[in-house]
Formats: structure tokens, sequence, C-alpha cells
């Protein structure tokens, strides 16, 4: 699996963990072992460029995901094929707000984040109440088995 974390950020965080994690979660999810992950940290001006580009919505925002081959999660006995699975953006600056909000760290509330942006990926949504339950249910799971692993 090859999973890459560029941090233009300028927030300091461990780019290995978050390797690990997107690693647990693409495997838990059965996503073929050489399928390809970008995960980038960027600051609140590259964020609301984007956010306006691709959501025509202003200011910056949390999380962006930019899926690429469009592939779904796949089963114990059939992975995904392999691919690329897209790109996971995440604005640490943001997320420090809504972590002070939540009552965690910075780091914890951008491994959620991660998370969230790779079920994104892989088709994953949040606009119905039953997809909604579904994702973070998923997501929950997912970074506690992670976190507990570590």
């Amino acid at each position: 699996m090859s999973v890459e974390v560029n941090n233009e950020s300028g927030h300091v965080v461990d780019e290995a963990e978050f390797a690990a994690l997107a690693r647990h979660v693409l495997d838990a999810m059965h996503v073929h072992p050489q399928t390809e992950l970008s995960i980038l940290l960027v600051g609140t001006d590259v964020m609301s460029e984007l956010h306006v580009q691709w959501m025509d919505e202003p200011g910056p925002t949390d999380v962006l995901s930019f899926p690429m081959d469009e592939l779904r999660p796949g089963t114990e006995g059939e992975p995904t094929p392999p691919g690329l699975l897209g790109d996971v953006v995440l604005c640490p600056e943001v997320a420090a707000t809504q972590a002070r909000a939540a009552g965690h760290s910075t780091t914890e509330e951008l491994l959620l984040l991660t998370t969230h942006g790779i079920l994104h990926l892989l088709g994953y949504d949040h606009a119905e109440p039953e997809e909604e339950k579904e994702m973070f249910a998923l997501q929950r799971r997912l970074l506690l088995t992670f976190l507990a692993g570590r």
C-alpha cells in the first residue's frame, strides 16, 4: 500500500502515524495492497481556495476528499482492484478549532478527519440520516481499533 503524507501546513504532525492510520483503514476495508493514497496537510489559505474551487463554498474547511479511480471497499476474499484511491486534504488550523470545541487533541481530530476523508474516497457519504449513521459508526470503529493498537 502506498500512502504518501505531505505536510505543507506548518503544523507539526507525525506523518508516519497518518500513514499507519491510512494503512489500517484500507486494510480493514479490504483495499488492494497496491492501492495508492495521498494525504496532504495545508494552511487555511490553500484550503479556502480548494473549498471555493471544488465545493463553491467560502472559507477553509476541515477535510476535502478527491477520489481518483472510484474504488469501493472489497471483501476478505475479494479485495478491491489496485488503483489510485485519491487525495485527502486536511487543514490543521480548522481541525485545532474543532478539537478544542470537542475537548480532545488536534492530532485526534486530524486522525478522525483522515479516517472520514478515506471513507469518502471509498464512496461513503453522510447526506442522508441512514448514510450518516453508517459512515460515522464505521469511522468511529476504524479509529478506535487503530488507537487501541498503537
